[in-house]
């Protein structure tokens, strides 16, 4: 179900355009328990939020468009990008923030571990320096370059999973709860960050309705289907709706 407003049902994959997400009759299956059935969605806004209740399908979907799951029937492509056929472009175009920033702190120090998004890049050292280090000046950590990772606060985790993500300067970014364990001032500084400042197209997966209300479309999940999909203000107020 596509739902009314600016989501529109899919249609072939050979014509998508730069930006596009196109998904047809996407059904995942896992452990012999169907978890998405017959998604079917276009979307070409830059912000695209996804809400629905826990264990509603919201969280597969974004990993499906991120490679991390695979679609059991139908097709799925990223920007031109099949999911299933072609992982190394994939990997290249997308970016992925997660709920828990500890899932994706790899290296030690602050600095090395937004440096390590850029291992492979083709840049130089010096390249590498300078991008590393407009990136802890944009999100704020620059006085924190030599801290070790691990001991920063949550909200300085989160800051860092964003700027070792968005470093590489991916096409779309897929941010899955990215607000959840964090206080209500970081909460809305990361939610500042994806929705005002990112240049990429935005999937964003989010129990805070206030993220999703400043999005340009929003997705509703439920039980494992697209239920509805269009102007965010309008499905927010029937969801809250249904669960007053």
């Amino acid at each position: 179900m596509t739902g009314s407003g600016s989501a529109a049902p899919a249609e072939s994959a050979s014509a998508v355009p730069v930006r596009e997400i196109v998904v047809d009759s996407l059904d995942v299956d896992l452990g012999g328990t169907v978890v998405l059935a017959d998604v079917t969605v276009r979307l070409d806004q830059r912000r695209i939020a996804v809400i629905g209740a826990n264990g509603s399908g919201k969280s597969t979907f974004a990993r499906v468009l991120g490679g991390l799951v695979t679609p059991t029937r139908g097709s799925v492509a990223v920007h031109g990008i099949d999911v299933a056929r072609q992982q190394k472009a994939l990997r290249r175009a997308v970016g992925i923030v997660f709920t828990n920033p500890d899932a994706q702190i790899l290296m030690p120090t602050v600095a090395e571990d937004v440096a390590f998004s850029l291992r492979g890049s083709g840049l130089t050292r010096d390249e590498i320096a300078d991008r590393v280090a407009a990136a802890l000046d944009v999100y704020g950590l620059t006085a924190l370059a030599e801290a070790p990772a691990h001991q920063l606060s949550g909200g300085q985790k989160q800051l860092l999973a964003l700027a070792a993500v968005l470093v590489r300067r991916p096409a779309l970014v897929i941010a899955d709860e990215p607000t959840t364990l964090l206080d209500l001032g970081n909460a809305r500084r990361v939610g500042g960050i994806l929705i005002d400042a990112l240049e990429a197209q935005l999937v964003v997966v989010t129990h805070d309705l206030e993220v999703a209300a400043r999005c340009d479309v929003a997705l509703r999940f439920a039980e494992g289907r697209l239920v509805d999909a269009g102007e965010p203000a309008a499905l927010i107020a029937d969801y809250r709706a249904l669960h007053a």
